[in-house]
């Protein structure tokens, strides 16, 4: 398998080219015997262990109750908010200095690298995901595999950042995940074998599957969804937000995150999304269509998983960012970008899942330059104000500010900066809820004759203030634990031309360390007042998610390969473990034989090592590699 250099990627253009070179499936010729019929999509076991007894169907109310059912981990976040909160306290502030590894189960073969996955816990068995497409089962109690199942990828896939897979939803007998070639698989959670594959994007253009799907119940029909998403804002997509029928895979609608752009209900058209003249992107009289050519490939990707309010019946996602990078090919000749807003891009959408169709949007970064996307998780929770109480989603964005929307109609809240020395912008108007742009803070366009504009910095850096990696919601503090990061960028614009399966950017940039002494900052922070309560610095970059826990806890991992628990009122730290390889995972916790159980999936890679410039010297020295770590209190502590 060709190997992913470091550090030597002074811009995205050349990054992505390498990527569409290099991360390939492995060697399928030179595997034989069982290991290559896993390579070709088909579940294997491993001896006894593939013998284990069917276990209960999962139904919409396990779902639905997933935080308050310890036993279980049913979903990514850990219920339909994504809080990422747990009510278990077996293990708390005053007994986990003597959490020690129960087993730990490794992913095996040559694909070590990149395991960003939150796994999911029923019955006694794990459900985790691996980089280039892969799941396993394993016995909870032993570490043991009961099977696994790999996709067979063409060697033309278009991952932009990294070969990951960031989990799987359970529903009834099955278990689903999406695939790098742009497919979503449904298996027998039992056997592992294949119930039915969906294609849903051509993954030559550089449609992918990277994010967990998402179950919710539609409150009217009572039918029961497979949300799930695309990626591939990077190659110049139109981002499209699916749901299917969990027990057939077939779609049952399909809405753009384009303005403009026609969705589907029922195998045909519905309506398109937003004004069908697309006015918040501009117009261009040499072409037959009357817009310009990023209009058609336009990006707002929802790649991260869903949300949902079940109160108002509504599914809460993130739109990625617009295509190409470059404002000023989004922008009319001699224009403004900031009278294109370029909608549905790099904001949050509110979706009825009955018909697909948008009921509100609220958008971070109008027009945005700096690929600060926006789409990672948002978290629903409720805060009192003047004695009312707010049902509102919050969300940490790249672009460094902390976001807080009602989730019942879109508006805007209020927000605050969660990391420091944002330069694109001084503030986000408490009235429109819009930012207040720093002039000079995007990239100008070349000069001309010219091929490439000058050089600025700008912070955050597009890899953003927080990235992917969810944050968790406690609700013992009120507070949000944040894996965040200091660095910035220099960054330019460059021309750039669609192609199809190449990368559509028209920027160029180096990632730089901003203080000397750490990257990663994790921070505890009132999402009412904007106040920190703590932070915790880290020399390498955070990447991992965090979890909170009654016990009083917060959990998340480190880049250098350290999982870490803090005390979650002072953020103090009080026990790490290493496990032999960087952690840009979700931990998740569960309570089975009456004990309470840590688990962690371990193994670097993910966008900061591809594209991090500086970062990429300073994360060069960690090991690759692909396990699940499971954690718990020996039996004497119990006593």
């Amino acid at each position: 398998m060709a190997t992913l250099e470091r550090g030597w990627l002074n811009t995205t253009q050349q990054g992505i080219e390498l990527m569409k070179t290099n991360i390939k499936a492995p060697r399928r010729a030179l595997l034989a015997g069982s290991v290559q019929t896993a390579v070709l999509g088909i579940a294997i076991s491993l001896g006894s262990a593939g013998v284990q007894a069917a276990s209960s169907n999962v139904s919409w109310d396990d779902i639905l109750n997933d935080q308050s059912t310890p036993h279980d981990v049913l979903g990514y976040g850990i219920g339909p908010k994504a809080q990422r909160y747990s009510p278990m306290s077996a293990i708390n502030v005053d007994n986990i200095e003597m959490l020690t590894p129960a087993w730990s189960f490794s992913f095996g073969d040559e694909k070590q690298r990149g395991q960003e996955s939150q796994a999911l816990v029923h019955d006694g068995v794990i459900y985790v995901t691996g980089s280039y497409s892969r799941i396993f089962a394993i016995d909870a109690r032993t570490g043991k595999q009961i099977w696994s199942y790999s996709a067979r990828l063409p060697d033309d896939i278009r991952p932009c950042c990294d070969v990951v897979n960031r989990g799987a939803a359970i529903f009834g007998d099955k278990v689903f995940f999406g695939t790098l070639d742009a497919a979503i698989v449904a298996l027998d959670k039992n056997t592992g074998k294949v119930v039915w594959k969906q294609k849903f994007g051509d993954h030559s253009a550089g449609y992918t599957m990277t994010g967990a799907p998402t179950l919710v119940k539609d409150q009217k029909t009572g039918k029961v969804l497979l949300i799930h998403g695309s990626s591939g804002d990077e190659f110049g997509v139109v981002g499209k937000l699916f749901a299917r029928d969990p027990d057939t895979g077939e779609e049952i609608w399909m809405r753009p995150f384009v303005e403009g752009h026609m969705g589907r209900l029922n195998g045909k058209e519905s309506t398109p999304t937003g004004d069908p003249r697309a006015p918040t992107w501009p117009d261009d009289p040499n072409t037959e269509t009357g817009k310009v050519e990023a209009w058609s490939h336009g990006g707002g990707a929802p790649w991260q998983s869903a949300s949902f309010d079940v109160e108002t019946n509504t599914i809460i996602i993130g739109a990625g960012n617009p295509a190409p990078w470059n404002t000023w090919e989004r922008t009319s000749p001699g224009g403004n970008p900031l009278d294109y807003d370029n909608l549905y891009t790099s904001g949050q959408v509110g979706v009825d899942p009955s018909t697909g169709e948008v009921k509100w949007f609220y958008q971070h970064t109008p027009n945005d330059a700096w690929d600060f996307s926006g789409n990672n998780e948002l978290v629903l929770f409720e805060y009192d104000d003047d004695g009312k109480t707010v049902k509102a989603t919050a969300h940490a964005d790249r672009n460094g500010f902390f976001y807080v929307v009602n989730r019942e109609n879109g508006k805007f809240m209020h927000a605050f900066p969660f990391v420091d020395n944002i330069t694109w912008a001084t503030h986000i108007d408490p009235d429109t809820g819009r930012p207040a742009e720093v002039e000079g803070q995007r990239p100008p366009p070349p000069k001309p004759g010219e091929k490439k504009g000058e050089s600025i910095e700008v912070s955050p850096p597009f890899l953003g203030g927080k990235n992917w990696n969810p944050m968790a919601y406690s609700q013992d503090t009120g507070l949000f634990y944040i894996p965040a990061n200091h660095w910035k960028e220099d960054y330019w614009t460059e021309e750039v031309t669609y192609q199809k399966g190449a990368a559509y950017l028209g920027q160029g940039f180096r990632i730089r360390k901003m203080y000397d002494d750490h990257v990663g900052i994790l921070r505890a922070m009132d999402p009412v007042t904007g106040e920190t309560a703590w932070e915790h610095k880290e020399k390498l970059p955070l990447w991992a998610g965090v979890l909170t826990t009654k016990g009083g806890l917060v959990f998340t991992g480190t880049g250098d390969g350290y999982l870490k628990a803090f005390d979650a009122k002072n953020g103090k730290e009080l026990w790490k473990f290493q496990t032999g390889s960087g952690i840009i995972s979700s931990p998740i916790t569960w309570e089975m034989d009456g004990e309470q159980y840590i688990g962690v999936a371990s193994g670097y890679g993910g966008a900061v090592p591809l594209w991090g410039g500086d970062m990429a010297d300073l994360t060069k020295p960690v090991p690759q590699g692909g396990s699940f770590w499971a954690f718990k209190l020996p039996k004497w502590a119990n006593k």
